[in-house]
């Protein structure tokens, strides 16, 4: 794996953070043509704010503290298992870091976080069309049998 420029580092956000976890967050919103507005992102940066809420956060800094990555988890059940594994809701790296370690760097936070917690498994999904995306998730996971599908209440 490719290691993050030098420097940078890999924590939950702060609430100084906010203007920049914003702008992550809008950038990955419009990655996936999905409005964002204040709302949904005042709800989820409470989220993740809130020790009692499931959605937790990492944030890759800069050496000079500016906001470059962001990765949205949260511990997922596993009845067939009986055990707990991880869920990676988001992970979006501003589009100039692509390539740097960013990502690597993100995940291998949170795996260190799965161990820590003893997650059986972090798992997550993805569009069929992030190929760039893919691409990078067939070099360091393994891609499941499983399809997704949803209904609306």
């Amino acid at each position: 794996m490719k290691s993050p420029p030098a420097g940078s580092t890999i924590a939950p956000p702060l609430p100084a953070d906010k203007a920049g976890w914003r702008v992550l967050y809008n950038g990955y919103a419009a990655f996936y043509k999905v409005p964002m507005n204040d709302e949904i992102a005042s709800t989820v940066w409470g989220w993740i704010h809130d020790p009692k809420h499931e959605v937790e956060c990492l944030v890759a800094k800069t050496a000079d503290g500016r906001l470059v990555g962001l990765a949205h988890f949260r511990a997922m059940a596993r009845p067939l298992a009986g055990r707990v594994g991880g869920f990676l809701d988001d992970l979006f790296v501003a589009p100039e870091m692509r390539g740097t370690g960013i990502a690597e760097a993100l995940l291998a936070r949170l795996t260190e976080i799965a161990k820590s917690r003893n997650w059986q498994v972090v798992r997550w999904i993805t569009a069929e069309n992030n190929y760039r995306g893919r691409s990078f998730y067939d070099r360091i996971a393994t891609k499941t049998q499983w399809l997704t599908y949803e209904i609306k209440p």
